[in-house]
């Protein structure tokens, strides 16, 4: 393994680009988010919308948009 290989390896960036998405579409789920923030009145800046835009659900399990159900 030459040392740009090594970098590479290290910085994390070897892997194709379809491989770092996690299966998301990025578009739909900030489509998604966006309708319900309308939806609901959720103002930017609010616990709410923080909680809507910042929450990591695979992370934590916590359900970004709980008025859904």
């Amino acid at each position: 393994m030459d040392e740009l290989e090594r970098i590479k390896k290290l910085a994390g960036i070897d892997k194709p680009q379809e491989d770092q998405s996690m299966g998301e579409n990025l578009s739909y789920v900030g489509t998604q988010k966006a309708q319900y923030q309308r939806k609901h009145n959720i103002k930017p800046g609010t616990d709410e919308w923080f909680k809507l835009w910042f929450a990591q659900p695979r992370l934590t399990g916590e359900n970004p948009m709980p008025k859904n159900k």
